[in-house]
């Protein structure tokens, strides 16, 4: 097994699994009280939109067009800062981080009358830079902001096993990573539907304290490192 301390501040597994937990918060708020859109993938946008498009209803289709194209243009810009050349005393991640915090603290101002799409795009934003920036944790790839490709290597470890493949002993290491990144996705969740039952719009306020956490040891990370963007 690797060792850990080779690997760079914002690729450890307790960066990530803080991350997807708040993913699933922003799954949850989103879902719960702006606006019933997903925010952390768009396959369900797209039957949602399909669904509508073969209704024939027009107006309905382009409510969730918002949500996907804000995504697009997440992963866009996430993927201009990434192939930068130029050099910055901040990493992209640590940027990304300060970002999601300003985000979240404007979100919460908002008011229930808002329009949702108003969220729903800086919550599309946000998932779509998390999906291009953090990638692989650890020299294992993940995803911080879904659970369909940890399902997925939960069934391919478990065959592994049952295999009795030479790694299997590595599989079964590979049945912890994941399956506690599902978990915290879905205690996120849990999470922002207690808080939105008691602070609705402003429960979203809930998730800067996990990020101030992250942006603070990633900046002292940049700092030592001096990483060059």
């Amino acid at each position: 097994m690797a060792n850990k301390k080779a690997f760079a501040e914002n690729e450890k597994q307790w960066v990530y699994r803080v991350l997807i937990f708040i993913a699933g918060f922003y799954g949850g708020y989103a879902m719960l009280v702006r606006g019933g859109a997903f925010s952390n993938a768009q396959t369900g946008n797209v039957l949602l939109c399909a669904i509508a498009l073969g209704n024939g209803q027009w107006q309905k289709a382009a409510y969730y067009v918002i949500p996907m194209s804000a995504y697009m243009l997440g992963c866009m810009v996430s993927e201009l800062h990434i192939r930068s050349k130029r050099n910055r005393k901040l990493s992209w991640e640590t940027v990304l981080i300060l970002f999601e915090i300003f985000a979240v603290a404007a979100m919460g101002f908002l008011p229930a009358t808002a329009p949702h799409q108003i969220c729903q795009v800086l919550i599309n934003l946000i998932c779509a830079m998390r999906l291009s920036t953090f990638r692989q944790s650890e020299g294992i790839p993940m995803a911080t902001i879904f659970c369909t490709n940890h399902i997925r290597q939960l069934g391919a470890s478990l065959a592994a096993i049952f295999r009795k493949d030479p790694d299997s002993k590595e599989k079964f290491r590979m049945l912890g990573v994941h399956g506690l990144m599902i978990l915290s996705f879905m205690l996120g969740v849990a999470a922002a539907t207690i808080a939105c039952r008691f602070w609705d719009v402003k429960a979203i306020w809930l998730t800067i304290l996990p990020l101030g956490v992250l942006f603070t040891e990633l900046l002292k990370a940049d700092r030592k490192e001096k990483v060059n963007i």
